[in-house]
């Protein structure tokens, strides 16, 4: 009997999400479980830079989605058939606890301890942080 069913890993391109990520593989497997993989692109700093390069969103969206199919074909050619990857704009400290998670029913969900983004984990604390405290 499995004990997970849909797992959740947060991704940004960073090593510890990769290492995230070969865990959430791993335990998907075991699980047989369906495997989401998310990439959030946070969109709060984009109104300032926006001014300047009208293309960062769009190039954000193509970085992400190009991410997302990589991580897509590694899970499965590392045996996991049921994979569903997820790419959104906001907050990933909202969206992944929040909306996603609940949206997919998720019963685990893995993150890398850091990010890319170290300043705002200085500052605010860690998107891994913020999922432990608002995640069912």
């Amino acid at each position: 009997m499995s004990k997970y069913h849909n797992i959740l890993v947060a991704v940004d391109g960073s090593d510890e999400a990769k290492r995230a990520f070969t865990n959430a593989v791993n335990i998907a497997k075991d699980n047989h479980a369906h495997l989401i993989i998310v990439h959030i692109i946070d969109t709060r700093t984009f109104a300032t830079i926006e001014q300047y390069d009208r293309t960062i969103v769009s190039r954000a969206e193509n970085y992400g989605q190009e991410l997302l199919d990589d991580y897509q074909a590694e899970a499965n050619q590392a045996g996991v058939d049921n994979v569903t990857t997820v790419i959104d704009f906001g907050s990933p400290k909202v969206k992944i606890p929040k909306d996603i998670a609940q949206k997919y029913e998720v019963d685990l969900i893995v993150s890398g301890a850091t990010g890319l983004n170290a300043v705002e984990r200085m500052l605010s604390g860690s998107v891994s942080e913020s999922i432990t405290r608002h995640s069912k």
